[in-house]
């Protein structure tokens, strides 16, 4: 991929505070008109990341570079270029919502003759427009998170870096989120978000999957999840926490995973290795009701990959 086409390019990036190893060696590219996806749970380095990438921390080791600008030799001429909404975006709760935005307009020079087209556009994808009078310290958490978007797109970036823009908002809110990301990327705006709902990372174009600091895969979710293809199986039983729980002990089966009443369960070979999982299951006395193969969810990929990661840890262990 040539280094043009690429909106960011990360080499090597590194993060350590004190003995705590935040982010370890990541080398991934964003690509130009990219709804990219930093996915993996609390802990994972995400966070750490994307303040790397928008120049606000300064990397231990390695590089990145946005639009062509090195975050690690000129952090404060990357800002120029993007947008970067944080997980506490710095919104002022005793202004309006017109307030905040006219505000961030003039922090980026936003000139007033482009300013009311830009607005438009921005009430129409997000739903303020009614609500521009409205003290930001009295909207719903959705609702303050759409005006910090918009508080950000003001100046049309380049790039636009959002760490967990959908943390703790409603479903409805979460799903309003995703359609004005889906829209910025649609006008050209290149796109980085961070999550830890895997659910959510299926939207993205590709997603690079974090664990201690560390990649795990980057591919689009489609190819991820076909990595799994044939080795999931979707069992509903009487029991399904303690079937999850005698699955897990199995040496046939790699994982098992609840959700809600189905438990997801990961073999080597699920044609070949069900049966031995089946005829332990009901010699322990459980009622499967049902059993069929499943599409593999980006959650079931991540499992496997951290425990892919653990298995030799553990099996030393049990040498001991």
């Amino acid at each position: 991929m040539s280094e043009r086409l690429n909106a960011l390019s990360v080499r090597e990036l590194t993060k350590h505070f004190g003995s705590v190893r935040a982010v370890q060696g990541l080398t991934f590219d964003v690509r130009a008109g990219e709804l990219f996806g930093l996915v993996g749970p609390d802990g994972a380095g995400k966070t750490t990341t994307l303040r790397m990438l928008a120049g606000v921390l300064r990397p231990t080791a390695g590089d990145a570079t946005v639009l062509g600008v090195s975050v690690a030799g000129n952090p404060e001429a990357v800002k120029d270029h993007i947008a970067y909404m944080s997980q506490r975006f710095g919104l002022y709760t005793d202004l309006t919502v017109r307030e905040n935005i006219d505000f961030y307009g003039d922090l980026y020079g936003v000139p007033s003759t482009e300013r009311e087209h830009r607005l438009e556009r921005l009430y129409a994808f997000s739903g303020l427009g009614p609500f521009e009078g409205r003290l930001a310290g009295q909207l719903s958490g959705g609702m303050k998170q759409k005006l910090g978007l918009c508080c950000a797109l003001i100046h049309q970036p380049e790039l636009m870096i959002l760490d967990e823009p959908t943390f703790g908002v409603d479903p409805i809110s979460r799903r309003d989120l995703w359609l004005i990301v889906h829209e910025m990327v649609a006008s050209g705006t290149t796109v980085i978000v961070s999550t830890a709902y895997l659910d959510e990372a299926e939207r993205c174009d590709r997603v690079g999957l974090l664990h201690q600091g560390r990649m795990l895969a980057l591919d689009a979710p489609a190819p991820l999840q076909a990595r799994l293809a044939g080795r999931v199986v979707g069992v509903r039983t009487d029991r399904p926490r303690a079937t999850r729980d005698l699955l897990r002990r199995l040496p046939t089966v790699n994982n098992a995973v609840l959700f809600g009443d189905l438990v997801h369960a990961t073999l080597d070979d699920a044609g070949r290795d069900w049966p031995h999982a089946e005829a332990a299951l009901a010699q322990a006395g459980h009622e499967v009701r049902e059993v069929e193969p499943i599409e593999a969810s980006l959650e079931d990929v991540f499992i496997d990959l951290v425990g892919d990661r653990d298995r030799p840890r553990r099996a030393e262990t049990d040498n001991q």
